[in-house]
C-alpha cells in the first residue's frame, strides 16, 4: 500500500516537509491498529478525523448547525499541525 501514497509537493519540490506530512502514512498506520505510532507520525491525525467527520455531518444534516464545531475543530487542528511542525523541526 505504500507505493500507492503520493509524494509531498513541497518536500519534493523544495526540500521543505509542508504541515500535513506525514498524514498518509499515519492513516495507514491507523488503519493497521498502531494509534500511537500515528500518532507519533502526525499528531494531528485525531483532530484532522474528528475535523473532517463533523464536516460531513454538517453537510449532511442540514436540520442543525454544525459551524461552530467545524470552525472549532479547524482551528484546533492547525494549532495542534503548526506546534507540531514546529517541534518536529526544531527539537
Amino acid at each position: 500500500m505504500e507505493e500507492y501514497m503520493l509524494p509531498c509537493f513541497s518536500k519534493s519540490l523544495f526540500g521543505v516537509e509542508c504541515l500535513g506530512c506525514g498524514t498518509q502514512r499515519s492513516l495507514l498506520l491507523l488503519f493497521q491498529g498502531d494509534f500511537i505510532g500515528a500518532f507519533k507520525m502526525y499528531p494531528a491525525i485525531y483532530t484532522t478525523l474528528l475535523f473532517f467527520i463533523f464536516l460531513f455531518i454538517h453537510l449532511i444534516d442540514k436540520s442543525r448547525n454544525y459551524t461552530k464545531i467545524v470552525i472549532t475543530t479547524a482551528i484546533l487542528n492547525a494549532i495542534i499541525m503548526i506546534v507540531a511542525y514546529y517541534f518536529k523541526h526544531f527539537y
